[in-house]
């Protein structure tokens, strides 16, 4: 039974405090570095029969990936398919509360929170991914596939696996850094999913 585990990747360098989204630049911190080995560390202790590591062209997930990759002895594979999801505030400050979004721009981006209105549509993010997941568990039947990609795409699978509703607080997401979200598949579909923290004891600068 394949096994296919979506890997958040690690904590990003982000001194400025923006919502990076899919900017090119932002690699992880020194924290990121620990937890991703913390993951490769805990995959070859568990002893996870890894045959292939997948990641995000996104230089935050490439630098998750290495240190499994290398552990294992294999390559790093990349799917643009389970790159982060589009957001139109992309490159502005992270938000510091509801205040911040009390201005004509910012309502009006947020008139629709079922689609939702300031980003890729859920349902595109969740043909894409799962996509990619199928495509994994049918590429790689005898063995584990490790997917590097980051919290919302991963969250927007996991959901519509347990049929939750895409209407959510992003604040109650089960999806923390360099997390494991784990499918397993039979005959093709995913049949059951398992969620780990193996880099939880990092501590994360504030």
């Amino acid at each position: 039974m394949p096994v296919v585990h979506l890997l958040r990747h690690g904590h990003v360098h982000n001194p400025q405090k923006v919502l990076y989204g899919r900017m090119p630049g932002f690699r992880l911190s020194d924290a990121g570095v620990a937890m991703a080995q913390a993951v490769a560390e805990d995959l070859v202790r568990r002893e996870v029969p890894v045959a292939r590591v997948v990641a995000s062209p996104l230089q935050r997930a490439q630098e998750t990936a290495r240190p499994i990759a290398d552990a294992f002895g294999l390559g790093i594979d990349t799917d643009e398919r389970i790159i982060e999801a589009g957001n139109v505030w992309e490159g502005t400050p992270l938000p510091s509360g509801p205040k911040d979004f009390l201005n004509l721009q910012s309502l009006w981006r947020l008139r629709n929170p079922w689609r939702p209105s300031w980003g890729e549509p859920y349902k595109e993010q969740i043909a894409r991914m799962w996509a990619a997941l199928r495509d994994a568990a049918a590429a790689t039947p005898e063995g584990d596939t490790i997917m590097v990609s980051h919290q919302l795409p991963i969250w927007v699978a996991r959901s519509s696996f347990e049929k939750r509703p895409m209407l959510h607080d992003p604040r109650s997401r089960e999806c923390g850094l360099a997390s494991l979200t784990s499918f397993s598949f039979e005959e093709g579909e995913p049949v059951s999913m398992s969620y780990s923290e193996p880099a939880a004891h990092i501590e994360v600068p504030r």
